[in-house]
């Protein structure tokens, strides 16, 4: 009778942590569904001008705080190479969240996955919760590259970034050709908005990842700069 009477017990407490578990996970859905979001968009024009919509950024010396940021991490993020070489595509996009990475006590990042579903969340319906780098034609040919960043109005914390490469240009690797816009160096410069920083226009700072303007052939921004590494660690630590 002992021994049957702790196998009903086993079973009841199993059954009773997997209901809590359920319930668990069907609140935090909920929570999110409810969750009222606010966007900040950045817009890289080719000719340097970066236009921000929503948002007015603190403006210290070579870097600028967005006002938000990740309170959970590490996060993780989705990749749709979109018909590039996805080794390519990978390599470039994971070698720059590594940058930033590298420059913090914070582990910020937990690898990627690849989803050749994966959508650019441009309004509040569309959010998915996944931090996505896609290709996509845009109807300003003059713009490079759009990043969109989702955070909750009250908490003021991330919990949404996409990053839209205009197809309109021929994205690569400008260390080997230089006619090309490379591809590392905009994304480490659009993760950096993602991990909340704003663009910094200073002509002074000029060298730093997050200053607002870009060209074919460049790859400074690839590397963080004292700036860069100042603002991210202001954010995460040292």
């Amino acid at each position: 009778m002992k021994k049957l009477y702790g196998i009903s017990f086993l079973i009841i407490t199993i059954l009773v942590f997997s209901t809590l578990a359920i319930a668990s996970n069907e609140n935090s859905a909920n929570n999110k569904a409810k969750e009222p979001l606010d966007k900040i968009t950045f817009i890289h024009y080719r000719d340097g001008t970066v236009k921000e919509v929503g948002k007015t950024a603190k403006s210290p010396i070579c870097y600028k705080l967005l006002g938000v940021q990740w309170r959970s991490l590490p996060v993780s993020y989705v990749i749709n190479p979109d018909g590039y070489n996805k080794a390519f595509v990978t390599n470039a996009i994971s070698a720059s969240t590594a940058e930033w990475d590298s420059h913090t006590s914070a582990i910020l990042f937990n690898g990627y996955r690849i989803d050749n579903s994966a959508t650019w969340d441009d309004t509040v319906s569309e959010v998915d919760y996944n931090n996505e780098y896609v290709f996509g034609s845009y109807p300003d040919n003059n713009v490079i590259a759009v990043t969109n960043i989702w955070y909750t109005r009250y908490g003021r914390q991330i919990v949404d970034y996409d990053v839209l490469f205009n197809t309109y240009y021929n994205w690569g690797d400008a260390t080997i050709t230089l006619s090309v816009m490379d591809l590392q160096n905009i994304a480490t410069h659009e993760t950096g908005h993602g991990l909340g920083l704003a663009d910094i226009y200073q002509s002074t700072c000029s060298a730093v990842t997050m200053y607002g303007y870009s060209s074919y052939g460049e790859i400074k921004k690839r590397t963080l700069n004292i700036g860069d590494i100042a603002g991210i660690q202001k954010i995460y630590g040292l």
